[in-house]
């Protein structure tokens, strides 16, 4: 299964969701996972691979998306899970791939075809932004993962993306489904009961029935290098992306 995860807002914990559910999948079930980082801020990179500031641009996806090259596979700290890694020029990719005149959303889904049996699962780290690096992470999907925070922002933007996601599924991938809307940095606060509320009012069944909590453990252990599990398997937060594991994969 090959699994966007995207959110047109940046801060909603799209990459910390994306670390989380690999690193879980690999650890506790053994399964074989790759993460793919599209997104030019590389967080997820920058946490999973430990000399990631000494890999140069074709070390990465840049290669991929931009040369046409193969994906350049990492192994992590992690048994069973690997990452084909982000660069910031990933940033310029937009302005190029919009004067491309070929196959330019197909791109990554033209590489990873060619390695995707080796793995049971494979996340690709959307780019906050509804470009071409996105539409390129939904081409080569068969699932995405929407990650909304609280927020009137956040919640109304989401329109916008599932008109990108129809979009893509009426051009170029028509398999493409919605694996559901994720609720993240959930606290006790007014604004995010009411987001969730309109939320669940709104998409109904495609909200996902795991909340993750705001929980400033997931922020040390990224500041560590570490996923979640790692740090603190104990953790609320390690606690609810198990439960989320267990409601979309088991």
């Amino acid at each position: 299964m090959v699994v966007c995860i995207a959110s047109q807002k940046g801060g909603t914990g799209k990459s910390t969701t994306t670390i989380s559910l690999a690193a879980g999948l690999a650890r506790y079930h053994q399964k074989n996972v790759l993460i793919v980082d599209i997104d030019s801020q590389a967080n997820s990179s920058k946490v999973l691979i430990q000399n990631y500031t000494s890999l140069n641009k074709s070390e990465t996806i840049y290669r991929t998306i931009l040369d046409r090259d193969s994906l350049p596979v990492h192994r992590t700290q992690i048994p069973h899970l690997e990452i084909v890694p982000s660069h910031i020029l990933l940033s310029n990719t937009d302005v190029e791939l919009t004067t491309a005149k070929d196959h330019r959303e197909a791109r990554l889904k033209t590489k990873l075809d060619r390695i995707k049996h080796k793995y049971d699962y494979i996340f690709i780290d959307c780019p906050p932004a509804l470009g071409w690096l996105t539409i390129n992470g939904f081409t080569a999907s068969d699932q995405s993962l929407i990650v909304v925070s609280p927020g009137y922002f956040e919640l109304d933007s989401i329109a916008q993306i599932n008109k990108t996601i129809e979009e893509v599924i009426e051009l170029f991938n028509p398999s493409l489904r919605l694996l559901g809307y994720l609720f993240t940095m959930s606290d006790p606060t007014v604004n995010s009961r009411t987001s969730l509320q309109v939320l669940r009012q709104t998409y109904t069944d495609k909200v996902l029935k795991t909340v993750i909590p705001r929980n400033t453990d997931l922020r040390d252990a990224h500041f560590k290098k570490m996923d979640i599990f790692g740090y603190r398997p104990k953790a609320k937060s390690a606690l609810a992306y198990q439960k989320l594991i267990k409601e979309l994969f088991a």
